[in-house]
C-alpha cells in the first residue's frame, strides 16, 4: 500500500508541475504587485479553465497523498517496527565483520614465522643534554670587552 501511495505521490507531483507551467500568465506584471490596479489582482475570475480546475484537483489528491504518506511513516515510527529490525540488522553485521577479522588474523599469524625476540631496551631512556654555551660568549645587549693583549712571553720566536 504505502509503495502505491508513494508512487501516486510522485505522478501527481509531476502532473502539478506541468500543469502549473502550462497555464498562462496574468496581465504584465500585475500577479507580482506592479502594473494593473487592485481589481485586476483580488477582482472576480469568472469560470475556471480546464487547467485550473485540474490544477485544484492534483492538488488536493497531492494534499491527501501527503497526509496518507505521513500517517503511515508515523505508524512505522511508533510500531518501532522498521527501526528495530534495522538494528538488529547492523549489530549481525558488525559480528560477522568482527568474526571474519579474527579469522584472517589468526590465519595470517599461523602463516608467519615466530618473530624474534626484541633487543633489550636500556632501562630508562635518557634526556638528551644541550650543549653548554662557550664561557667567551656574553648576553645579549651586554657591551663586549676589549681582546686583551697578547701576552710577549707566550709569543712564538
Amino acid at each position: 500500500m504505502t509503495i502505491f501511495v508513494t508512487t501516486l505521490h510522485i505522478m501527481l507531483c509531476i502532473a502539478l508541475i506541468l500543469i502549473i507551467l502550462l497555464q498562462p500568465g496574468k496581465d504584465g506584471a500585475a500577479a507580482f504587485g506592479g502594473g494593473g490596479g487592485g481589481n485586476q489582482m483580488y477582482g472576480p475570475r469568472g469560470s475556471g479553465t480546464i487547467l485550473t480546475r485540474a490544477t485544484t484537483g492534483v492538488a488536493a489528491l497531492f494534499m491527501v497523498t501527503s497526509i496518507t504518506l505521513a500517517w503511515f511513516s508515523n505508524d512505522k515510527i511508533q510500531s518501532g517496527v522498521g527501526l528495530e529490525d534495522e538494528l538488529e540488522e547492523l549489530q549481525e553485521d558488525q559480528r560477522r565483520r568482527a568474526s571474519s577479522t579474527r579469522a584472517q588474523i589468526k590465519i595470517g599469524a599461523d602463516a608467519e614465522e615466530e618473530p624474534e625476540a626484541p633487543a633489550e631496551l636500556p632501562a630508562e631512556p635518557q634526556a638528551p643534554v644541550a650543549p653548554e654555551p662557550p664561557a667567551e660568549m656574553q648576553a645579549p645587549g651586554e657591551p663586549q670587552a676589549p681582546a686583551a693583549a697578547p701576552d710577549p712571553a707566550n709569543a712564538p720566536n
